[in-house]
């Protein structure tokens, strides 16, 4: 097990652990939850070697194995399913030794290296290092890009499917659903249930700690304490305790306002100056219990819209997607995401948009949002409509070089220049007032936005929203870097926030506590969906899992194409022939599915009964996502089959 005992732990003159003393036993999933800079990265500093206690004992077994996200942003251009594998550590030991005692001559140690390779997983490393990438949101058709092509946040995931595939008996995860979509933190949780390792995980995330852990770790000025239990039980015994603290403080000074009545009554008269003497004494052994000093809370609220525009806007048939690339010939088309919609949005609408990563969430709120152009179609907005615009990206509406207080006179000069007299004073001093309700205070009013942490870029923008006092909200993951304290108090804000609100998130706990209805962004479209968040869930975690099914089913025929030693090659049509039944057989069941869907379509259009067509529409969306997935296996077999006819 772990073990912390007596232990201190400083960084510069901060004290961030003063004789704490916890054990970790084997197998728990441990949160670790406390303030940004209560010290929570210091401890997985401590775990992974990287710091050394200043004060008393800290072990951990020494033939654990230890795995964790790189931070660095990977540079190479190593194709990502090879650089997910090379996180196998022991997968590669042992390919080591294959190398090593081949070139040796020693045939016992090639045979226990191979063996040795074997039990490293060799024979389905890729498979594995593919499921992972998968599942956390990759394309099929992405498995073998390059690193470098890929975004930073995309890097990121690379590197945390790095981490899973590493054999480990220790798994230390700093904030790792930050730069995850909903899909891939079902997926993540699914996969983390699983895990046979010790698993110590810091997360802002409710649902998440909810979903993994089992212990929660609370740090708090410089003390350690442990909790059995998820977040939500932790939460339930720390409210407990602290009115229990609260109790027993208010009743101590009760008693000691009492002696002190008796000592100030009685200390002058000779006939009781002995009684008083002892409450004296009894005053001066008592040992105070210290008042309840909970952290400050942070809180802040939407102002009430000038005017209600309804619709808010109107979408008609509209398609969503990016212009050609700068440079591209004249007349490329442009990169279409989601076509053909036809939506309104009314005032007072709380919608949470859902979908798989890469459908066209962001494509769509970014075209409300006027960063985008409508590719076809229109948006037609509502006459008085203003639009409060949080980016997944805070740098994207932030500039790094820029102060708060810049930032924000800068929004002032824009709105007066657009025909707008200012929701709030312009004033200076007014706009040093406004950003310290969002605790930019002091000096911080005056340091460069590209020096701030994440939560502190994300209250910046928080703040510029409000202070614009819009009757829209499109709001696009929101939470990414917000600890729990300033969640909370996002989720009150909008539940009190009288305009319409569009949400993008992956933070079940916000979505869940603020949206009425759910747009589900999926197969090039936008439809309703009728479920609440358990139900998407499933819908995930099915979708995932019959794409990886079928990437297994797409490997099997490769597999076996694998090329035997020289003195057992088969002829190529004996290789040919599995995959060329495989293919027929992946035909029959596409010239199924399209009639299947056909038959689907042609009874959607005609006269249906009410409760007949959801039944319809569920099945119909079924059978296109088994579509797309049997035409990946056609091209992925047929490929294969091409590339066996070349080297006959």
């Amino acid at each position: 097990m772990i073990l912390l005992k007596n232990l201190s732990l400083r960084r510069g003159a901060k004290v961030l652990l003063d004789e704490a003393s916890v054990a970790i036993n084997p197998g728990e999933k441990v949160g670790l939850v406390g303030r940004n800079g209560a010290g929570k990265s210091s401890l997985f500093a401590l775990l992974n070697g990287s710091l050394h206690e200043d004060k008393g004992d800290f072990s951990v077994p020494p033939q654990w194995r230890l795995a964790q996200v790189a931070q660095d942003m990977p540079e190479t251009d190593t194709p990502a399913t090879d650089f997910v594998i090379a996180g196998d550590t022991r997968l590669a030991a042992a390919r080591a030794e294959v190398d090593a005692s081949e070139a040796s001559g020693d045939g016992e140690r090639m045979a226990h290296a191979y063996m040795a390779l074997h039990d490293a997983g060799a024979h389905d490393a890729e498979s594995r290092a593919q499921a992972l990438i998968l599942g956390l949101g990759f394309q099929v058709r992405e498995l073998t890009q390059p690193v470098n092509s890929f975004s930073g946040g995309w890097r990121m995931r690379l590197q945390l499917a790095r981490a899973l595939m590493c054999p480990s008996d220790l798994l230390l995860l700093d904030e790792p659903t930050n730069h995850l979509d909903l899909d891939a933190l079902v997926w993540l949780e699914a996969w983390l249930k699983k895990y046979a390792g010790t698993l110590l995980v810091i997360s802002h995330d409710r649902d998440f700690l909810d979903a993994v852990t089992d212990v929660t770790l609370h740090i708090e000025n410089g003390r350690l304490t442990r909790y059995g239990g998820n977040y939500s039980t932790f939460e339930d015994m720390r409210a407990e305790q602290m009115a229990l603290q609260q109790a027993a403080y208010a009743r101590q000074q009760d008693k000691i306002a009492h002696l002190k009545k008796f000592i100030d009554r009685f200390k002058a008269k000779a006939s009781k100056a002995k009684q008083a003497q002892s409450r004296v004494k009894a005053l001066d052994r008592m040992e105070r219990l210290a008042p309840l000093l909970a952290d400050a809370e942070f809180s802040f609220e939407f102002q009430a819209p000038e005017n209600l525009p309804n619709p808010m806007l109107t979408v008609d048939d509209a398609s969503f997607g990016y212009p050609p690339p700068e440079g591209a010939p004249a007349g490329s088309p442009p990169t279409v995401i989601v076509r053909h919609v036809s939506k309104s949005v009314f005032a007072g609408q709380r919608i949470g948009i859902l979908g798989a990563n890469g459908q066209g969430k962001s494509t769509l709120v970014k075209t409300i949002a006027r960063t985008l152009p409508v590719v076809a179609g229109s948006v037609i907005e509502g006459k008085g409509l203003d639009i409060g615009y949080f980016a997944q990206q805070e740098l994207d509406v932030l500039r790094p070089s820029d102060t708060p207080l810049e930032h924000m006179i800068r929004l002032a000069r824009d709105v007066i220049a657009n025909g707008g007299a200012g929701r709030f004073s312009s004033r200076e001093q007014d706009l040093r007032n406004f950003l310290g309700t969002f605790n930019f205070s002091g000096d911080m009013v005056k340091q460069a936005v590209g020096s701030m942490s994440g939560g502190e870029k994300a209250r910046l923008v928080l703040c510029m929203i409000v202070w614009q006092r819009p009757n829209l909200l499109l709001l696009d993951e929101p939470t990414n870097h917000l600890d729990l304290a300033t969640r909370e108090a996002l989720a009150m804000a909008l539940n009190e926030f009288e305009g319409t609100l569009m949400l993008v998130s992956h933070d079940r706990a916000l979505l869940r506590s603020v949206c009425d209805e759910f747009w589900l962004v999926t197969r090039g479209g936008v439809v309703p969906f009728d479920g609440d968040l358990d139900d998407y869930q499933r819908y995930l975690l099915e979708e995932g899992k019959r794409q990886r099914e079928s990437l297994r089913a797409a490997d099997k025929p490769a597999d076996n194409a694998r090329p035997a030693p020289p003195a057992k090659r088969a002829a190529p049509s004996g290789k040919l022939r599995p995959l060329k039944q495989s293919l027929e057989k992946i035909e029959q069941r596409l010239a199924a599915l399209q009639a299947e869907k056909a038959a689907l379509e042609a009874g959607l259009a005609g006269a249906v009964a009410r409760d007949e067509i959801a039944a319809a529409g569920t099945r119909l969306q079924q059978v296109d996502d088994e579509l797309e997935r049997e035409e990946e296996r056609w091209l992925a077999v047929s490929e294969q089959i091409e590339a066996h006819e070349a080297s006959a």
